[in-house]
């Protein structure tokens, strides 16, 4: 990526209606996952360090809550804020522990209740608002980098739960509901901006459901599009030293 690129806050590639669509999508796959878990699934590990499934769920459960909300989004923002250390992490650990005693049942439930106000609330957000650039900035393959605020509403919350739904899935062996018209296009987005920030040709080989192919030229790299995605974000063990972010 060049330093011209880096330095222009990031907008989503995908357009407005198809984001949006990504995204309610996603709201009901992981509402159907969790509801779906055995009570012994919610103690199990992750491929997130500190976090079991209860946690995660927590997790994914609040950041919904942010986006259905505006008074709750700038409470958790403060309850962050407050605690002076790297925004994300403090704000992720704000959501699991707000959320500790919550028992599987009503993670469910409040989820599964929330879940279309956080899209009604994505939807919300104004062109205007979208194209601003986010307060700071974001760590991406050791760059700092600017993106827009459509980026996060439109992309990052999207992907977010999504790579979530592919943790707990993996944790507990539960299936994980893969299609072209959803997961494909997600992970078409996010093949497209690994190959900008990779910077060099590839042809890459994505199998499975949300699988396809990208690239002319360069050497042939062949990985299930799940575990390519995981990858991306450090987690598996595939070669990729260029990260997307999730």
């Amino acid at each position: 990526m060049t330093a011209a690129l880096a330095a222009r806050p990031r907008p989503p590639a995908l357009d407005r209606e198809t984001a949006m669509r990504l995204a309610a999508t996603e709201y009901d796959r992981v509402t159907a996952l969790l509801a779906g878990l055995a009570p012994q699934d919610w103690d199990k590990p992750t491929d997130c360090p500190s976090w079991d499934v209860r946690a995660m769920a927590t997790h994914v459960l609040g950041m919904a809550e942010m986006s259905a909300s505006m008074i709750e989004g700038v409470r958790q923002a403060k309850a962050a804020q407050a605690r002076g250390g790297v925004f994300i992490d403090d704000l992720t650990a704000v959501q699991v522990e707000e959320r500790a005693a919550m028992t599987p049942a009503a993670v469910v439930a409040r989820f599964a209740e929330v879940a279309p106000r956080a899209v009604k609330g994505r939807r919300r957000v104004p062109r205007f608002v979208r194209g601003r650039k986010m307060p700071g900035s974001q760590r991406v393959n050791g760059r700092d980098e600017a993106w827009t605020l459509g980026f996060l509403n439109d992309v990052i919350m999207t992907r977010d739960p999504w790579m979530h739904r592919s943790d707990i899935a993996l944790a507990t062996g539960a299936p994980m509901v893969l299609t072209a018209e959803h997961d494909g296009v997600l992970v078409d987005d996010v093949v497209r901006e690994w190959l900008e920030r990779l910077g060099s040709p590839v042809r890459l080989r994505l199998t499975g459901p949300a699988g396809g192919t990208w690239g002319e030229g360069g050497p042939v790299l062949e990985l299930d599009a799940v575990e390519f995605c995981r990858a991306l974000c450090g987690r598996g063990t595939a070669p990729l030293d260029t990260e997307v972010p999730f």
